[in-house]
């Protein structure tokens, strides 16, 4: 290729850059105060066959807010006073999914009130996940006593998901909760944690967990370990891989064929 080809075709990419970096500015909603006022009323009475078409103004409210940390506050603040008013479940789920694309730590309060809602928790621990705010984690250690079943289980998960080590201690007793499926949860989210103490706490009932929970023990000091070879703690690693190495252990986490 010739050298004035390669200037025209470079040229030429340029411009469709540059027309494809203005078409994007004009497709850039903007915040249309009247509609966003008239969408916020919708929601108030929104349920699921409602028509979605009606919360666009909310979605394009989000897009149009990023880099305006003024105006993205007072929508965060308007999508939390809908968590805490007596709107639909449709609608809290909702908001919860735009919380957690938005939500900060001003939101953690109201996401943390459903909690222990059965048919809420699950949508509020969602956007607390993606929250990055040490608030969003704390909020659901707080809920550990407040939660049974499924929802401790849920929440356990969660806070595995953002390896929040601050649960660690909390997550180290549940290890020995009654029921087997929260004590298999908390060793999930301890190996995902991945830190010394999360390994101390799983090598410690390696050897006594009970037959429910012993594989999930053995599965989390394996995922805790690998964490830990990643961070450069050789030898915490080495500590898990040997409180895997008795007789007692499951043949399938202990690397062994029937």
């Amino acid at each position: 290729m010739q050298p004035h080809e390669t200037a025209g075709l470079a040229m030429a990419a340029g411009m469709l850059a540059a027309g494809a970096t203005a078409a994007q500015g004009a497709e850039q909603p903007k915040v249309d105060p009247a509609a966003l006022d008239k969408a916020f009323e919708a929601l108030a009475t929104y349920d699921w066959g409602t028509d979605r078409n009606v919360l666009n103004p909310i979605d394009d409210a989000v897009i149009a807010t990023r880099g305006d940390e003024a105006a993205r506050k007072e929508l965060e603040k308007r999508l939390m006073a809908v968590l805490l008013s007596g709107a639909s479940r449709a609608a809290k789920d909702y908001v919860c999914r735009t919380l957690r694309t938005i939500g900060t730590a001003q939101s953690v309060p109201a996401l943390a009130t459903l909690l222990t809602d059965k048919d809420l928790s699950h949508m509020a621990r969602y956007a607390l996940e993606r929250i990055p705010a040490p608030e969003a984690a704390a909020a659901m250690r707080n809920a550990l006593p407040n939660v049974s079943g499924a929802l401790k289980v849920g929440v356990i998960g969660s806070l595995g998901v953002r390896r929040d080590a601050a649960s660690v201690k909390a997550l180290a007793d549940s290890l020995g909760d009654a029921d087997p499926a929260i004590a298999r949860a908390a060793a999930c989210a301890l190996g995902n944690i991945g830190t010394p103490e999360a390994g101390t706490a799983l090598a410690s009932w390696a050897a006594k967990a009970p037959d429910p929970v012993k594989l999930a023990v053995a599965d989390g000091c394996l995922a805790c370990a690998e964490r830990l070879l990643a961070d450069g703690k050789k030898a915490e690693a080495i500590a898990l891989y040997k409180a895997l190495s008795g007789e007692e252990q499951p043949l399938k986490a202990a690397g062994k064929s029937e």
